[in-house]
Order: structure tokens, then sequence, then C-alpha cells
């Protein structure tokens, strides 16, 4: 099955479902669609509030890929791309997590307004592992966690955190045992908000997100460092030495 971006709308809700075969992988192209229906959905006016969920659970061989840093920037550019149509999209997005996050995945669950997980969602950030680091992600996962939960996620590259502990953090508003119980919460929240003011919730987002208006500039920015050291050849050996 190939990688998909799909978006449904009932009753003031848009579900945004994205799925790529290769666990934990949202390459290039599923990035570049996700950002542009989140965007779409935001302008929508029968949405009300987004509800953001992966079907699936390393886009490595794009990595190996790229061979100069404008291929770079653009690759890494996705992320950013992703988290600022979350941060300026006027509604809600409420995330759910069902499993293992690394890296990129732990950046959309930081981005999204309001975040849910079952108890199997830990989270890492392997970045550093492979030569770069979490810079196009951080501004996120730092909001979200603090300096001092980014620290440890980003020095400690090889190690899992809990969902427990992503939820002590701020990652996420709850975690639950099954995910049938995590998506009856969704359910819940989606619908009380689709059901609220419109320009209430805009504006309250607003707030919520106050002091981010360089992200746009800012993210681009981190992107380039990560399209410039993903060229070195530390990273080079390190992601061959992970695809074995």
């Amino acid at each position: 099955m190939d990688g998909f971006v799909n978006a449904e709308v009932a009753d003031g809700i848009c579900t945004v479902t994205f799925f790529h075969p290769a666990s934990n992988s949202l390459p290039g192209d599923i990035l570049s669609k996700l950002a542009k229906t989140i965007h779409s959905a935001g302008l929508d006016l029968d949405t009300r509030v987004i509800v953001l969920k992966s079907s699936g659970e390393r886009a490595f061989d794009e990595l190996l890929a790229l061979k100069n840093e404008t291929e770079g920037l653009e690759f890494f550019s996705g992320f950013a791309n992703v988290i600022n149509a979350i941060r300026t999209c006027p509604k809600f997005v409420i995330g759910r997590v069902q499993g293992k996050a690394v890296g990129g995945g732990v950046g959309l669950a930081a981005a999204v307004d309001h975040c849910f997980a079952t108890k199997h969602a830990s989270v890492k950030l392997s970045e550093l592992a492979i030569g770069i680091g979490p810079f196009v992600v951080g501004p996120a996962i730092e909001r979200k966690v603090g300096t001092s939960g980014f620290s440890q996620l980003s020095i400690d590259a090889t190690a899992w955190k809990t969902a427990s502990w992503a939820a002590q953090y701020g990652l996420y508003a709850d975690v639950f045992e099954s995910t049938e119980e995590m998506d009856d919460a969704v359910s819940r929240l989606a619908t009380q908000l689709a059901s609220s003011s419109p320009e209430a919730m805009k504006e309250l987002k607003k707030v919520l997100w106050n002091g981010t208006d360089d992200w746009g500039d800012k993210l681009k920015a981190l992107a380039q460092i990560s399209g410039r050291l993903i060229l070195g050849d530390f990273s080079k050996e390190a992601i061959h030495s992970f695809k074995k």
C-alpha cells in the first residue's frame, strides 16, 4: 500500500488521516500533502475542529538520497510546513497517538493543540544518533515539555521515554489503556469543540500560540541546519548502520 493523506468531514469534525507503509515514516510527499490538507481544513466553513491521526505506526532512504543542501532544506522544511500549518490554522487540531513516536512524529504530537495517546505511545528523539539534531521540531517540543524535557529527549537520543513520562511533561493531555478508550476521548472532545463558538476558539488559539509569529522563518532556518548536517560522512554512515 502506498502512503496517503485523507480528509473526511462529518458534523463539523474534519478527520485527517495519514499513512506510510514504512514504520514511523514521514517522507516529503506525505508531509507536503499533510500541510496542504490542514491548511485547507482551516479554511473550510464546514469544519469546526480537526482531528489528526496516523493509521500506521524512518524515511532513511530519502535521507540517503539527499545530494546537496538545497535538497536537504526542502526535505526538512516538510516538517516545518506541517508545524506551521497547525500553528496558523484558525481551528483547534486534536492529535491521537496509538504507538511509538520518533523524531518528526514527536514534533507533530507537540504541535497539535491537544494530544491524546495510548500507554504504548513512547517517544524518542533519535536525531543526534544520526549526526543531526531535532532542530526543526525542537521549538514545538520545547513549547510543550519545557527546556528540561526537551534536553532529556534530545541528548539521550537512543532512550525511549514512556507515554506516562510524556504526559507528565505535558506532551500528552491524557494516556489511555487502549485505542478504543483513547478514541472515545477524542470523539468526546471533538464533538464538544464542534459545537463551540468558532470565533472564540479562533481567538483562544491565537492566545495559546502567542510568541510564535517568527516560526515561519525560524523553522526554515533550523531546517537548513539539518539539511547541511545530514550530508556529512557521520550521518551517511550512521543511517546505513540503522538500515542494517
